[in-house]
């Protein structure tokens, strides 16, 4: 096979033209059973197109972080993974938080244990550490400040000088922020098992089939997919991103569910999604595990709910804040 060629169709999504497909029954019982019981529904940006479609609010960690503390509702019904339900429960105890799928977990949150994290502060007393927003309620509750790809800059440029900092769990995304900032860290071998599959040589390959397409990744992705990317950033700025470019084609790195709010806000322009070296795109299993389906149970049931020690809860809260203070 020469080096130029995929062995599979690309998934391109072209413009939108028309008017917008119709809620299906199962959407409209979706939405009537939230008024019933008075949530709101947050989603991420790589969840199924027909949970984005009837979400009170789609984003990325950082968003959804904001949203689920302002949120005046008895329920907060959270479309995504495991830790992001967790920090809807952290930042709003007062809610009932809800998960359409109790088992969606992330690889990042399962790379760091908190016995682990624990361990190494106890031998590293002077260390700082800065973690990820993906992770567990337990590690967030050992660290010093939460961020997400969208304010990881910022943030770390805000951590004392005379600080040794501890990036936990991604060490993609942290060595992408310490050529950012210039700031040494230490990096937790931990890795989203669905962003390092990006190759460069499968964007290479695409690349000769869209000659006129910008590599918009995400700071997940290896060294060398983000070194040759157009654009490096969190799902929320691609918006912006291609919003203002002037090209009409976009290689999106990242989870394809992202392309679905693409779709939404630049109906004018074509996104390819990011192939790996097997396959055409490159889903996270544990995003997909969420259903429309299971979304609606959620609702019947009020569960499975998210709980936590109250002490964790508090614990981690203190970063979390820090972190949504210095976002500002």
């Amino acid at each position: 096979m020469s080096i130029n060629t995929l062995n599979y169709e690309p998934l391109v999504y072209k413009p939108k033209v028309g008017m917008d497909v119709p809620l299906t029954a199962i959407q409209e019982e979706v939405l009537r059973l939230k008024s019933e019981r008075n949530a709101i529904i947050l989603a991420h940006n790589y969840q199924v197109d027909a949970i984005q479609r009837i979400a009170d609010y789609v984003g990325d960690s950082l968003g959804l972080a904001y949203k689920a503390e302002a949120a005046d509702e008895a329920v907060i019904v959270f479309c995504g993974v495991h830790f992001m339900a967790e920090t809807a429960k952290i930042v709003n105890p007062s809610k009932t938080v809800v998960l359409p799928d109790l088992e969606a977990g992330c690889s990042l949150a399962d790379s760091c244990p908190a016995e682990q994290l624990a361990e190494y502060k106890k031998k590293n007393p002077n260390t700082y550490v800065v973690a990820y927003i993906n992770c567990s309620a337990a590690v967030k509750a050992l660290c010093d400040v939460i961020c997400t790809s969208g304010n990881a800059k910022k943030i770390i440029e805000q951590v004392p000088a005379e600080k040794d900092i501890l990036f936990v769990p991604d060490q993609n995304l942290g060595q992408w922020v310490a050529k950012q900032t210039g700031r040494s860290m230490k990096l937790w071998p931990g890795s989203c098992y669905a962003h390092v599959l990006f190759t460069q040589q499968a964007i290479e390959k695409i690349k000769v089939q869209f000659p006129q397409a910008v590599v918009v990744a995400h700071p997940e992705c290896v060294e060398t997919v983000r070194d040759n990317a157009d654009e490096v950033c969190s799902t929320e700025k691609m918006i912006v991103f291609c919003q203002q470019s002037a090209a009409k084609e976009f290689i999106v790195v990242t989870e394809p569910g992202m392309i679905h709010r693409l779709q939404r806000e630049v109906p004018n322009k074509t996104f390819i999604a990011g192939p790996t070296d097997s396959c055409a795109c490159n889903e996270c299993r544990f995003m997909k595990m969420n259903t429309i389906e299971k979304l609606r149970d959620c609702l019947r049931e009020l569960g499975p709910q998210i709980r936590m020690e109250e002490e964790i809860r508090k614990q981690a809260y203190i970063p979390i804040k820090r972190m949504l203070e210095w976002s500002k």
